[in-house]
């Protein structure tokens, strides 16, 4: 699913107009429709609406979701900020709800404030994705009355007060319950410090041009079961073990050889033709009773150990050392092949990111969380800032970097840049960014390139969260459960690839 920004959903509209065509009145009353039909399904029960609305078109989609309310026996109340300029199509809502018998009350100062009752329903129609500063006066003080409110709050489109293509720290914004957005997500409800606003999010289609979408790039997707069709790849039925490639992990130390083994089961899970981890020789064992389907290595001229490889993973608890140091560097100057780089290799790589640009290839992929990113790249102000570092560093450094959290995020060396759908907070405990590793680089190692095993590996790894949450919970879910669970995920992408 493309995300596109408020000046493209514009576009998106003025095309539509255009070219089905449909007067623009017309398609603020379809939108209308559509959030109608939402609140009558799920708000059955209120006895009392308020929809609050603003002067321009957010506020004309709000009198007419309160005029259809009004036909469908909703008992509705109407509170209209007082403003000197207002939109058209407002104008032309405000007359059509006139004609009916539905209470329209113009808010001048904040005495003006309605008391809400128990069990009311408040319709946050007050501002769009037109908004790109803070709210002031009136409007901010009716935002803050409204948060006040023991209510189910619906907005319509956006929160009044959230930008959509940015994130804030404070300000007036309406914590909505419920928002009811139209055809595709905005980039600001994918950015978590904003999910407090945005509440649960329900994409209405009002019938846009898809012309307009499947001709119109955008800098970010968001996963979906079409993307992932379009990548996953079935095997040939006479395909052999070397078809799918011997993947290389270097991982696991004497303390740390669970990360070890649980890194290189998610990478034979995930189609690997072969694995071999390297390991110290004392901690050989551990592989072989863990693991029998793996190799160990424990070679100590690390470029002997790359003959006929097809991908490489480092960092999966290996030892903070000055070995691993030298390890890593010969990595990134020698070895032109697929690569991921994680967890302790993340820890020594900063003195290193000169050599980056220096690959021929771009093949690498880095997986930080928050914590190991901001101890590569530095601090940022808000999520924002985080994604569009992201993004920079991607390009300077010419790698792949899979930013690891809710939403998970792809910044790519060149646009567009992936948000992940798939996987839950049960996920949050340790060694579920071990499995992740190796899911990558199995698929690497099968023929993937860079961007669609970064793409497809976090969307597999996180749906195979999502299947072990649903039998055992979020809270009993282990690193270990999401191995258990790949083949499972497989066989769900499979099947949708094949309806």
């Amino acid at each position: 699913m493309k995300i596109f920004s408020a000046e493209q959903i514009r576009a998106w509209d003025a095309f539509t107009i255009k070219e089905e065509p449909i007067n623009g009145i017309d398609l603020m009353e379809r939108a209308a429709g559509a959030c109608a039909d939402w609140i009558r399904k799920n708000i059955a029960t209120s006895p009392n609406i308020m929809v609050l609305c603003g002067p321009g078109n957010n506020g004309g989609d709000g009198l007419a979701i309160a005029r259809l309310l009004h036909k469908a026996k909703f008992k509705v109340s109407v509170y209209l900020v007082e403003s000197t300029n207002s939109s058209e199509a407002f104008g032309v809502n405000l007359r059509r709800l006139k004609t009916l018998k539905v209470d329209v009350v113009t808010l001048r100062v904040a005495a003006d404030f309605p008391t809400v009752s128990k069990n009311t329903v408040l319709i946050d129609a007050l501002f769009g994705t037109g908004v790109n500063r803070p709210l002031k006066n009136l409007a901010a003080q009716l935002v803050h009355f409204i948060n006040k409110q023991n209510a189910t709050v619906i907005s319509i489109d956006m929160p009044s007060g959230l930008p959509a293509d940015n994130c804030v720290d404070d300000g007036a914004i309406v914590k909505a319950t419920h928002t009811l957005s139209f055809e595709t997500y905005k980039l600001t409800f994918l950015l978590p410090q904003n999910a407090v606003y945005t509440g649960s999010i329900h994409l209405l289609s009002i019938g846009l041009s898809k012309k307009y979408y499947e001709n119109t790039s955008a800098a970010f997707i968001k996963t979906d079961e079409q993307l992932i069709n379009r990548i996953y790849k079935p095997r040939n039925q006479f395909a052999h073990k070397y078809t799918f490639g011997h993947a290389f992990l270097y991982a696991g130390s004497k303390n740390m050889m669970g990360a070890a083994v649980l890194c290189s089961k998610a990478c034979i899970r995930s189609g690997a033709g072969l694995v071999t981890i390297h390991v110290e020789p004392d901690c050989e064992a551990i592989i072989h009773i863990s693991l029998p389907e793996a190799i160990t290595s424990s070679e100590k001229d690390a470029s002997k150990t790359w003959i006929k490889k097809s991908a490489i993973a480092i960092g999966p608890g290996l030892e903070k050392s000055n070995g691993n140091t030298q390890l890593l560097n010969k990595l990134l100057v020698d070895w032109q092949g697929p690569l991921v780089v994680d967890a302790t290799a993340l820890s020594l790589l900063n003195p290193l990111l000169t050599k980056l640009p220096l690959r021929k290839t771009t093949d690498l992929i880095i997986t930080p969380h928050t914590g190991e990113f901001e101890q590569l790249f530095g601090k940022t102000g808000n999520d924002l800032e985080r994604l569009q570092l992201a993004i920079q560093k991607a390009h300077s450094l010419g790698c792949y970097i899979i930013l690891k959290g809710h939403y998970t995020f792809i910044a790519c060396p060149e646009e567009p840049h992936y948000f992940n759908t798939t996987g839950n907070a049960g996920m949050a405990t340790a060694g579920t960014g071990d499995t992740l590793t190796g899911i990558i680089c199995g698929l690497l190692s099968q023929g993937y390139a860079a961007r669609d095993a970064a793409i497809l590996g976090v969307y597999l790894h996180g749906l195979a969260g999502d299947i072990a949450a649903d039998k055992i919970s979020q809270e009993a879910l282990i690193a270990s459960d999401l191995i258990d669970n790949i083949g499972a995920a497989f066989l769900e992408i499979s099947k949708k690839k094949h309806q």
